[in-house]
């Protein structure tokens, strides 16, 4: 199942970051995960949440300019070698990785791996094809 990400654009100045959380946590919307990337005068904090129109909209009226993508959350063997067999599979499927972030949370030794490829609905199609367990927010839940 593909997952809605929300990306909002950030000014890389203190309490920034502290704003968009705050904005969510006063509507009572919760984070699943979330990752920030970075350069001198910007940044784009990229988060998962349960209720993403409700979280965009929230941010927006809050002045804060946010995008909708698509990713998919992959279930990887959390030990050594466990993502170069993902990427194995993704490699062989032919599919390009934009970009990713992980998180572990002690699920059956899994971890969970939220990628962003060029193409999301061909990559679900492989990636199912291929046995990789793709997994939608409840689980991530």
């Amino acid at each position: 199942m593909k997952l809605h990400q929300l990306s909002v654009f950030l000014e890389n100045k203190p309490g920034e970051l502290k704003a968009v959380c705050q904005a969510l946590a006063a509507a009572n919307l919760n984070i699943q995960t979330m990752t920030l990337a970075d350069t001198k005068e910007f940044g784009i904090v990229r988060m998962i949440l349960h209720d993403w129109e409700r979280a965009r909209s929230v941010l927006e009226q809050a002045g804060f300019v946010a995008t909708i993508s698509e990713v998919l959350a992959l279930e990887v063997a959390d030990r050594p070698g466990g993502l170069a067999e993902v990427l194995s599979v993704i490699d062989e499927a032919n599919l390009n990785v934009e970009y990713m972030y992980a998180f572990t949370f002690g699920r059956n030794s899994k971890a969970i791996i939220v990628f962003r490829f060029d193409n999301a609905d061909m990559a679900l199609e492989r990636l199912k094809d291929k046995g990789i367990n793709v997994v939608d927010s409840v689980e991530l839940a």
